[in-house]
C-alpha cells in the first residue's frame, strides 16, 4: 500500500515511540488522526504532523468501542499504545494486570476487530499490531508483558490469514531494546555488555515498512537479540539458564523498577 493520502489512525502517540511513527507517516504522506493521554505531547504532536488529534484512555472499554466506530473507514490502523508491564508477577496488583490486558492486548484485538471489518467491506487497508521480541520469547520479570505480547503475536498470525481473502494485510512488529525512546530507554536499566540496541526510527522504518510491502512480520533489533528470540522459542529452558547467567534477572529488576509508576 502507498500510503500517499491515505489515513492513518494511530495509537499511543504521545510515547517515544509513537511520536517517531507518527513523524516517519507523515513524511510517507499519510493523513493522521493521532491518539493518547497526554494532550500537552498529543496537541504539539498533531500540530507538526497536521494531523488531528483525540485525547482517549484505552483502559476504558466503552471509549475503545468509540474510537473504533468514530474512525471506522481509516485505511491504515496503526495500534502502537502499551502500558509497562515489566517486574515480577508478585509485585503486579490484579489491577495493574488487568490494565496491562486492556491496553496491550484488548484495545488492540477490539480496534482491529471494528475496523477491520470495514476493511473487509471496502477489499482495502491494513493493520499493524506493535508486539515486542518479548513476544517470541519469555525473560525473568517480563511474565505479564509477555503475556499480552505473545497473545497479540497470535492474534496478528491468525487475524493475518482470516483477512487476506479480503484484501487487507496485518502486520505485527517485534522490536527488542530500543535505546533512545520509549518503555526500556524510560527505565534507566542497564543492559549487559554486548547487548545491542536499536532506535526509535528503525522502528517507524519498519511500520512503513511493513504496511507498504505487507509482511506478516518484522523484527527490530541486531541480529544476536533475534537468533536468540529463535533460539528461545526452540529450546526454551537453555536459553532460560543463558538468561540468568547473563544477568536478565537484574536487567527485568531494573526494568521494571524505571517503570513501576506507569503500570
Amino acid at each position: 500500500m502507498n500510503l500517499a493520502g491515505r489515513s492513518v489512525l494511530l495509537t499511543g502517540a504521545t510515547g517515544g515511540l509513537g511520536q517517531a511513527i507518527a513523524r516517519r507517516l507523515h513524511r510517507a504522506g499519510a493523513q493522521l488522526t493521532l491518539t493518547g493521554r497526554r494532550t500537552d505531547v498529543l496537541e504539539p504532536l498533531a500540530t507538526e504532523t497536521a494531523a488531528r488529534s483525540v485525547a482517549v484512555d484505552l483502559t476504558d472499554a466503552a471509549a475503545v468501542e468509540r474510537l473504533a466506530i468514530e474512525h471506522a473507514d481509516v485505511d491504515v490502523l496503526v495500534s502502537n499504545a502499551g502500558l509497562p508491564a515489566s517486574g515480577h508477577v508478585l509485585s503486579f496488583s490484579v489491577e495493574e494486570i488487568d490494565r496491562a490486558l486492556a491496553v496491550n492486548l484488548r484495545a488492540p484485538m477490539v480496534l482491529a476487530r471494528l475496523i477491520g471489518e470495514r476493511m473487509s467491506d471496502r477489499r482495502a487497508g491494513h493493520i499493524v499490531l506493535m508486539a515486542s521480541l518479548s513476544g517470541k520469547a519469555g525473560t525473568p520479570r517480563s511474565s505479564i508483558y509477555s503475556a499480552t505480547k505473545f497473545g497479540l503475536r497470535g492474534f496478528a498470525m491468525s487475524l493475518r490469514q482470516d483477512l487476506r481473502p479480503a484484501g487487507v494485510g496485518v502486520s505485527a512488529i517485534f522490536p527488542g531494546f530500543v535505546r533512545d525512546a520509549g518503555m526500556f530507554a524510560e527505565s534507566g536499566a542497564k543492559l549487559p555488555p554486548g547487548v545491542g540496541t536499536s532506535t526509535a526510527e528503525e522502528v517507524a522504518e519498519a511500520v512503513v515498512r511493513a504496511i507498504e510491502r505487507n509482511r506478516g512480520e518484522v523484527d527490530v533489533a541486531p541480529v544476536p537479540m533475534r537468533l536468540g528470540a529463535l533460539f528461545a522459542g526452540v529450546a526454551p529452558e537453555i536459553a532460560a539458564t543463558v538468561q540468568r547467567a547473563t544477568g536478565a534477572e537484574r536487567v527485568g529488576d531494573e526494568f521494571g523498577a524505571g517503570q513501576r509508576s506507569k503500570r
